[in-house]
């Protein structure tokens, strides 16, 4: 896989990704870790510098050399686990907190697309980035942001609406979304609202219903009454002239 960094005006401009590579790099390249080559090299190393009339044995050599295979296995079998976790994350939202080329620690949130594995670690892709598994820092299970975020729209709802004593009928159409999202709720999801809020949708719903609906129309029927009784009859009733 090759690193793909962002180029702009000639320049590259350095990101959370390419920072959280840079350090993962650093840390395989340190003194902290020791792979199977180094270790062989020291076991040379010693061989070769040791005291002539007083070697060490085949047997403590070998002891060495097992204790070191057994520890390879268990890092290869710690890789082939976190290989596995990562692919179980695509598709779910995460939180990745990863550090930037000025030491500032940021947090990025987002859905993982797909998962790319090298050199048995894995990076998740979010939002067109790369990051290491080593920044992951939550897991959150769609049923928790569901619940989230309806509880979210609820308090809004009740921010934006005035005291009960000052409700009018122009804010009917709020309070009754407040009442349905309550009623529709499951228990998990109204874990997630205070007492508070419950009590003051509660009193909201119960002096709505203290205020008459406006009409549209006036009712104002003007009974113009033209029933015809200005006696004019067309049948002149007159005087007959002889």
């Amino acid at each position: 896989m090759g690193v793909v960094q962002q180029v702009k005006d000639g320049k590259f401009v350095d990101n959370a990704t390419a920072e959280s590579l840079a350090k993962r790099n650093e840390k395989k390249t340190g003194n902290s870790s020791l792979d199977k080559n180094a270790f062989l090299q020291l076991l040379v190393a010693q061989m070769k510098y040791q005291d002539p009339l007083e070697p060490t044995s085949n047997t403590e050599y070998i002891s060495q050399f097992a204790t070191f295979s057994e520890l390879e296995q268990m890092q290869n079998m710690s890789a082939t686990l976190d290989l596995s976790r990562a692919s179980s994350l695509v598709g779910q939202t995460v939180l990745m907190k990863v550090t930037d080329s000025s030491g500032r620690e940021t947090t990025v949130q987002g859905n993982v697309d797909y998962v790319v594995y090298e050199n048995n670690k894995a990076y998740l892709s979010i939002g067109g980035e790369l990051y290491s598994m080593d920044d992951l820092d939550t897991v959150a299970d769609k049923k928790y942001l569901d619940a989230y975020a309806l509880a979210a729209e609820f308090m809004n709802i009740i921010r934006k609406l005035p005291e009960p004593g000052m409700l009018m009928d122009e804010h009917r159409d709020k309070v009754n979304r407040l009442e349905e999202i309550y009623k529709g709720m499951s228990d998990y999801e109204k874990s997630f609202l205070t007492d508070e809020y419950v009590e003051k949708m509660e009193e909201y719903v119960e002096k709505m219903k203290d205020i008459a609906p406006s009409t549209d129309g006036d009712g104002a029927g003007d009974d113009d009454g033209d029933g015809g009784s200005d006696g004019d009859g067309d049948g002149n009733s007159g005087t007959d002239k002889t």
